[in-house]
């Protein structure tokens, strides 16, 4: 029998930690995560696997709620690459969504995929160009430009669905 290296358990307070931000932050990641992925499914393993990853990663992280919201996108950005769904975001309806809801979290899955993350995490998760451009690996920069396009092609794509 080959016997596999043992991982020590993470420590009590540090599992405490990310407890407590995935009470204060899980629900609003998902949400994000749903809108950019327009899948519940990506956007819950996004945040769980996240979450384990950081947990299996401990101390060594040095901000928490900085790296899981960054690995959070990153496994559903990967996850919509592998199920080739960019060009094609489909959104899954659900009981709990306002009519209008629904009209955005459409009207997001025309965006690019640029212009989805910077709209989603700026707008809805509240975060500032440079925190958006190191969650996206890019530049504050690139993502103003993908704010200024997204909220135009927002406008155009709303506006012609009011018609």
């Amino acid at each position: 029998m080959v016997e596999l290296p043992s991982q020590e358990a993470p420590a009590p307070a540090l599992v405490d930690e990310f407890d407590r931000l995935y009470r204060r932050e899980g629900a609003r990641m998902w949400r994000a995560l749903a809108a950019y992925s327009g899948s519940r499914e990506v956007a819950q393993d996004a945040v769980s696997e996240a979450f384990a990853q950081a947990i299996a990663r401990g101390s060594a992280i040095r901000s928490p709620q900085r790296w899981v919201w960054k690995a959070a996108y990153r496994i559903a950005a990967g996850e919509l690459q592998r199920r080739r769904a960019q060009s094609s975001l489909t959104v899954e309806p659900t009981f709990e969504e306002a009519e209008p809801a629904w009209e955005i979290l459409a009207a997001l899955g025309r965006l690019s995929p640029e212009q989805r993350a910077a709209v989603v995490l700026h707008y809805y998760a509240g975060y500032p160009a440079r925190d958006i451009a190191h969650i996206t690996e890019s530049t504050p920069g690139a993502v103003w430009m993908c704010l200024s396009r997204g909220r135009r092609r927002l406008r155009r794509i709303l506006e012609d669905a009011d018609d």
